[in-house]
């Protein structure tokens, strides 16, 4: 035997290929969003006072007792924020969590049975995109009031057609692959194939869309709160803080209206440098699976 055709019999080793590592903007926006989750957890215990405690005059300039000043009450503002962390952070999450899944769960099983149910989940998703998404939370939540969970509910309803679209399309194409139809053949049942074969595939494209709706859900919550339908009183998150203190512009306090604006812009910023990396690696591997 040659040692063309021995090479040739040898079983091909597939080459490891290292891990991108996350460049500088990438680590810009894990380092924010991990002190988001941190503050989210902590903020409330480091919190100087109360969220609610009335302790300085009507928009106090900072001082060595409050160290961003008075808000519209006289309460502590960075207080407000600590504790507005919590708010902010956990419910878009929460809600950012259940939207996917129920959004993957109604989407996946679409691709993977066909047929009338998809054509059934495919109209009740256009039905759903039909209707402008701060309309459709406006309605239920003068319906419902203004919960806590009325408004996880409602967030995550609002993401979950979206991510049913999202993940119909992706795994439309995995549910078509060799491996699932081995897996078919096998017997095995829906939750498996949908669980084992299915998820494991789209775990990237489906971490920038998880990414995308973090972000709209921090913008969208922080949009109910500045118009009163969100976190209510005495509750802070830092949209209603915004609201709160839209008169300190008025009386040259502006922090009290930056201080919270900010918060909400560089977490959002945070979370889209991470998705555009994402984005980056995902493009890049799927590039390098139609080049093998």
């Amino acid at each position: 035997m040659t040692d063309a055709a021995v090479t040739s019999a040898a079983p091909r080793k597939r080459s490891k290929r290292a891990r991108p590592r996350p460049d500088a903007w990438a680590w810009t926006g894990i380092t924010i969003v991990i002190v988001g989750l941190v503050l989210a957890v902590v903020g409330p215990w480091i919190a100087p006072f109360g969220v609610g405690n009335i302790v300085t005059t009507v928009y106090a300039q900072p001082d060595a007792q409050n160290l961003l000043g008075g808000d519209v009450l006289g309460r502590d503002l960075l207080s407000r924020l600590l504790h507005g962390a919590r708010l902010t952070v956990g419910v878009a999450l929460v809600a950012t969590i259940l939207g996917f899944v129920l959004g993957m769960a109604v989407g996946f099983s679409a691709a993977e049975i066909r047929g009338r149910y998809d054509d059934f989940i495919t109209w009740l998703i256009d039905v759903f995109l039909s209707f402008p998404p701060i309309l459709l939370a406006l309605i239920v939540i003068a319906s419902l009031s203004s919960d806590l969970w009325v408004l996880v509910g409602t967030i995550a309803v609002i993401h979950s057609s979206r991510v049913a679209r999202v993940g119909r399309a992706v795994a439309m194409n995995i549910a078509a692959l060799e491996f699932v139809e081995v897996a078919r053949a096998r017997g095995e049942k829906l939750t498996s194939i949908l669980v084992r074969e299915i998820w494991p595939s789209t775990i990237r494209p489906l971490a920038v869309e998880f990414g995308l709706r973090l972000t709209y859900s921090i913008l969208f919550l922080s949009s109910l709160s500045f118009l009163g339908l969100g976190i209510q009183p005495p509750d802070a998150d830092w949209g209603s803080m915004v609201r709160e203190n839209m008169n300190a512009m008025q009386n040259h306090a502006y922090i009290a209206v930056l201080a919270p604006a900010f918060a909400i812009a560089i977490l959002t910023v945070g979370v889209n440098l991470i998705v555009d990396w994402l984005g980056a690696q995902s493009g890049r591997g799927i590039s390098e699976e139609l080049t093998k």
